[in-house]
C-alpha cells in the first residue's frame, strides 16, 4: 500500500504523519498532493500556529519508491516528470508556508525524505536517527531541493562530498553541520518537536512569517534586503502585538529596576 499523509491536531500544532511503515514511509504522488492541500488549509486556519512532520513505525521517510521509479524509467518518463513536479510543489509549499514547520526525525531519513526534512524550518532528530543522501549509489542525482539546501547550508565542497559519496550521516554530525536544531532521546522526538512548536506558537504569527520570508530571501544583495527588512519592521511595529509586547517588557524591566 502507498504511504498516506495522516493529520491530527495537538493543541495549536498540526501534526502530519507519513504513514507507510512497510516501506519506511516511502514517498508517493498521493502524499505530495495531500501535503500541498493540507498546508493550504493550515495556512488559512488561525487555530494552527505551527506544523510538525513526522513518520510512523520508527522511521521518518525512506525516500522515493524505487519500484515505481524503475517502472517509470522503463515505461513512462512523462509520468515520472509529473510526479517530480508534484513533489517539488510540496517542497516549495513547505518553504513558503508562513508558519513554523518542524521535522521530527526518528530512525531513517533517506533520499527524498532528507529533502522533506531540509525543506522544514527546524529539525528535531533522535539520537539514533540516520540521514542518507545515497542517490549516487542507485545512479541518480538528487531531487526535492536536497542539493540546493545542502549547498546553501554547508558550502560547495561538503555538499558535493555528501551527495557524491552518499555516506550515512548521524544526527550528531548533522547537528555539527548546523542542519539539526535539537537532538532528543529515541522515542521522545515528536514530544520534543511539539514542545518547540508550542514555544513558537506563543510568538506573534506575523513576526514569525516576516522572519521566515526574510531568511528565505537572504541570498539577495544587501541593499534590497535592507529595504525588505524595513518594510516588514514597520508593518509589525504598527500592529497591536508589538505595542502589547513592548509595554509588557518595559513594565517588567521597570519592576526589576
Amino acid at each position: 500500500m502507498s504511504t498516506e499523509l495522516q493529520t491530527e491536531r495537538q493543541g495549536d500544532t498540526l501534526v502530519m504523519t507519513l504513514s507507510g511503515p512497510a516501506t519506511r514511509n516511502a514517498l508517493s504522488p498521493q502524499v505530495y498532493a495531500a501535503g500541498v492541500e493540507i498546508l493550504s488549509m493550515a495556512e488559512s486556519s488561525p487555530e494552527v500556529r505551527a506544523v510538525v512532520i513526522t513518520g510512523a513505525g520508527g522511521h521518518f521517510c525512506g525516500g522515493g519508491d524505487l519500484q515505481r521509479l524503475a517502472h517509470n524509467r522503463a515505461h513512462d518518463l512523462a509520468a515520472q516528470a509529473g510526479n517530480m513536479d508534484a513533489f517539488h510543489q510540496w517542497i516549495e509549499a513547505l518553504r513558503a508556508f508562513p508558519k513554523p514547520v518542524i521535522a521530527a526525525v526518528e530512525g531513517v531519513a533517506a533520499g527524498g525524505g532528507v529533502s522533506v526534512a531540509l525543506a522544514c524550518d527546524l529539525i528535531v532528530a533522535g539520537e539514533n536517527s540516520r540521514f542518507l543522501t545515497a542517490y549516487s549509489k542507485v545512479a541518480l542525482s538528487p531531487d526535492g531541493g536536497a542539493s540546493w539546501h545542502l549547498a546553501r547550508a554547508l558550502g560547495r565542497s561538503r555538499a558535493l562530498a555528501l551527495l557524491w559519496l552518499g555516506d550515512t550521516q548521524t544526527a550528531q554530525q548533522w547537528a555539527q553541520y548546523g542542519l539539526v536544531h535539537q537532538i532528543a532521546p529515541a522515542g521522545t522526538v515528536l514530544d520534543e518537536a511539539l514542545k518547540l512548536a508550542a514555544r513558537l506558537g506563543e510568538l506573534a504569527p506575523d513576526v514569525l512569517a516576516s522572519i521566515k520570508e526574510l531568511v528565505n530571501d537572504a541570498s539577495q544583495p544587501l541593499r534590497p534586503h535592507l529595504d525588505q527588512e524595513k518594510h516588514h519592521f514597520l508593518i509589525n511595529l504598527s500592529k497591536p502585538a508589538a505595542g502589547q509586547a513592548m509595554e509588557a517588557f518595559l513594565s517588567g524591566r521597570q519592576r526589576k529596576g
